[in-house]
């Protein structure tokens, strides 16, 4: 079974020794990598381990047991990193989820801060990025067109009829 995270290892040799506490993740990166896949697969132990101790204590880890259980994990990309080797103190990486919830599937994109503390990483706290706004870059319905939603009526008599 390949990682949960996206990586094209098995998640016996990715993430699965994080969830598991064999090891702790080396980077900032494999940190965000790990906590996706914890709320992939519901392990809420491991999103709380992996929070600093100067922030856990904001986790409301009932709401977060919720969401983790309730949503399908489509996938994790990384978008960038910014500092966070195994050399480093602090680091970010921006990231794409996507889940979906209700049917519905969300993208949530995120840079996400990462710091070091007693020599292990840790997640400290999260900015979610918006996208930009949708522009329709394709030519415009006129008020005579037929109406895009496929009824067969004028743009003007049907959908564009609230427009003027």
């Amino acid at each position: 079974m390949s990682c949960h995270c996206g990586s094209s290892e098995s998640f016996e040799s990715c993430c699965g020794p994080y969830l598991k506490g064999e090891r702790w993740p080396s980077t900032a990166e494999a940190l965000m990598r790990a906590r996706y896949t914890a709320y992939a697969t519901g392990d809420i132990d491991f999103v709380i381990s992996s929070h600093h101790p100067k922030t856990a204590e904001s986790v409301d880890r009932q709401a977060t047991e919720t969401w983790s259980k309730s949503a399908e994990w489509l996938g994790l990309e990384i978008l960038a990193t910014e500092f966070g080797g195994a050399n480093d103190e602090a680091g970010f990486v921006d990231f794409l989820a996507r889940y979906k919830m209700q049917g519905v599937t969300v993208p949530h994109r995120e840079r996400a801060q990462f710091e070091k503390h007693e020599g292990k990483w840790y997640f400290v706290d999260g900015k979610e990025i918006k996208s930009p706004p949708l522009r329709h870059e394709g030519p415009r319905t006129g008020r005579n067109d037929p109406c895009p939603c496929g009824s067969g009526k004028k743009y003007k008599k049907c959908c564009g009829k609230d427009l003027s």
